[in-house]
């Protein structure tokens, strides 16, 4: 008797893939792709100065106790200290409004450090407006339509670079960041590591809605 082997020649298909899962997984790759490109710039951008002339150096505002400056605002007033004094403007802008119930603003809580360090008072502009990034570069352009200024050399922390620099270019200033190597921010790689994961979910935060990501602490929204 003969047998016949019905198997020959047959192969298993393949279960064909959903186009739904296919459309899950093409965006879930294109966010991780977005998300993790975001995050590079923003590190690449923090590792770079770009000082130079400017029309004015502008120090984004972080905490201040009764007109001190904070350790963090401290840092980027020595910064901006250190490139007035090396001719890169002849003017420095301090910006940052206040909390309830504190006697002085960001600003000039940063304006009397710098006049007490030897700046004179009138190379000092305070713009006591903004609890946030966006709300301070957009009342700075203000300014400087007002001086017809063109440019700004901005002084924040180096993970702040990039967005920081946007925002002023989308608020009509040519701008270029000058970020500084001080204070607690940049003091160890886990805390440099977090606000690295900040500031991208800031920036994509800001990307998204043109509006500012409210971070609290250390002057980051």
């Amino acid at each position: 008797m003969t047998f016949h082997d019905t198997t020959r020649g047959t192969r298993s298909r393949p279960h064909p893939v959903r186009p739904g899962r296919r459309l899950v997984f093409g965006t879930a790759l294109v966010a991780l792709l977005v998300v993790v490109g975001t995050g590079v710039r923003v590190w690449q951008v923090a590792r770079v100065d770009q000082a130079r002339q400017a029309d004015m150096i502008v120090v984004l505002g972080a905490a201040q106790y009764n007109g001190e400056p904070s350790e963090v605002l401290q840092a980027r007033l020595e910064h901006a200290l250190d490139l007035y004094r090396q001719g890169y403007s002849e003017y420095i802008v301090t910006v940052g409004g206040n909390q309830a119930g504190d006697n002085y603003t960001e600003a000039q809580a940063g304006r009397m450090w710098l006049v007490d360090h030897g700046v004179s008072p009138e190379s000092v502009v305070d713009v006591e407006t903004g609890r946030d990034t966006l709300r301070s570069i957009r009342a700075v352009a203000n300014l400087a339509e007002q001086r017809a200024w063109q440019t700004a050399l901005i002084v924040s922390d180096p993970w702040h670079s990039l967005r920081s620099r946007i925002m002023a270019d989308n608020a009509g200033l040519r701008a270029w960041t000058s970020p500084t190597r001080t204070g607690p921010i940049v003091r160890t790689r886990e805390i440099q590591r977090q606000y690295i994961l900040r500031e991208t979910a800031a920036l994509l935060y800001y990307r998204l809605t043109h509006s500012s990501a409210e971070i609290s602490g250390a002057g980051l929204g």
